[in-house]
């Protein structure tokens, strides 16, 4: 696979991403760590899951010796933007209010995320006139 080949991430693939996004550049082993405190999970299996990332365009990796450190090569923002349109499209038939739909009446939102939605409505609104 070459490395300008991408598609969306694997859940794996997003478990990885994320403690990047979050912590900044990490080693294999750091990654393996952080990863086996919510699950265990086999070092070797993080190891080749990083290496198709990276072979996939989707990691970059930096040696330090003996050690390779890896960092995030896609945006968060715009990797969580092309996940939530595919599950958009999919789950929801494109329908965004479907979608805010059913997540206001399966979670708890807070008083704070009500003000903010709201805020965010009146802003889609203003920006429509």
């Amino acid at each position: 696979m070459s490395k300008s080949f991408k598609s969306q991430p694997t859940a794996s693939e997003l478990a990885v991403l994320q403690l990047l996004w979050d912590r900044g550049p990490l080693s294999v082993r750091e990654i393996h760590e952080a990863l086996s405190e919510e699950k265990e999970v086999v070092y070797t299996t993080v190891l080749k899951t990083m290496q198709v990332m990276l072979d996939r365009g989707f990691l970059e990796r930096e040696s330090q010796g003996r050690k390779h450190i890896y960092s995030a090569a896609i945006a968060k923002e715009s990797t969580q933007n092309q996940l939530l349109d595919t599950f958009l499209n999919r789950t929801f038939g494109g329908s965004a209010k479907q979608l805010v739909m059913r997540a206001l009446g399966n979670y708890q939102a807070s008083k704070a995320d009500i003000e903010e939605l709201k805020a965010m409505i009146d802003k889609l609104e203003n920006d429509d006139q």
